[in-house]
């Protein structure tokens, strides 16, 4: 289970964390499994979540993608498209607002979205989450942040040409009500005129891997494949940090 938190920095000299090594192996037997309490702290059980955005115009292919990673690397995927489209089948007052939104070729208000997400994010036992086809504008992006708490640790960008895009999306027949050619084209004149500052934002902030989406389902998740795979250590280095800060805490507190 997630939980939200914020970003904590602390600055560490090298002579302590050396101090701090020699420790751990019994920190870790005092903390692991159990609720540690030090003078009225109670130490999270709660793991930070991992988030992976999946950023691409409709057909570019994201949904194939999904699965494979989710198979490969035990992400909880979480569609926008998916939850939007279930909010819809509800009949719910918001639903029918995301109907008539989705008919303009408009994007959704943030806020709903995101709350949409959020729900699944708090129902799920998985701390590893990809998220497909959010954010899609720069006020998704601050929504995000500033609801759920944190940011993406990894954002992926299929990168495909126009008329590859209507092409899929044409020929996928998923009776979907926004998939029909004019609706597309102003899909993807929405996506690429709103989407490009978010893939700047991130490209600047060196988490976004751009995806050359064309050729076979296999050739694209080889290209995929090693971005996650580089970052398997990750739950590792994680733990390392918790219990230098965990302890640095109770450090503080004696």
């Amino acid at each position: 289970m997630w939980r939200r938190v914020a970003s904590l920095s602390s600055s560490i000299s090298s002579s302590f964390l050396a101090q701090t090594a020699s420790r751990l192996n019994t920190w870790e037997s005092l903390t692991t499994g159990i609720a540690q309490q030090a003078k009225g702290v109670i130490a999270p059980k709660e793991k930070t979540p991992f988030i992976t955005f999946f950023l691409g115009g409709p057909g570019s292919g994201k949904g194939t993608q999904c699965i494979k990673i989710v198979e490969t690397f035990g992400f909880a995927h979480l569609s926008a498209g998916d939850l939007l489209r279930r909010e819809i089948a509800s009949k719910s007052a918001d639903g029918a607002m995301i109907l008539n939104t989705i008919k303009e070729g408009k994007i959704v208000p943030s806020q709903v979205t995101v709350k949409l997400i959020q729900k699944e994010m708090e129902l799920s036992d998985n701390h590893k989450f990809l998220i497909d086809g959010f954010p899609r504008t720069e006020e998704n992006r601050v929504s995000f942040e500033r609801i759920i708490g944190v940011e993406p640790n990894v954002v992926l960008f299929f990168d495909c040409p126009e008329e590859e895009m209507v092409k899929r999306v044409l020929n996928r027949n998923e009776g979907r009500v926004d998939d029909n050619l004019e609706t597309i084209k102003k899909r993807l004149t929405v996506f690429q005129a709103l989407s490009l500052p978010v893939i700047n934002y991130y490209s600047e902030r060196g988490k976004l891997y751009t995806i050359k989406a064309i050729g076979t389902e296999d050739e694209i998740f080889e290209q995929v494949r090693p971005i996650f795979a580089a970052f398997e250590a990750i739950p590792l280095n994680t733990r390392w940090n918790w219990y230098i800060s965990a302890l640095v805490v109770v450090i503080d507190m004696s």
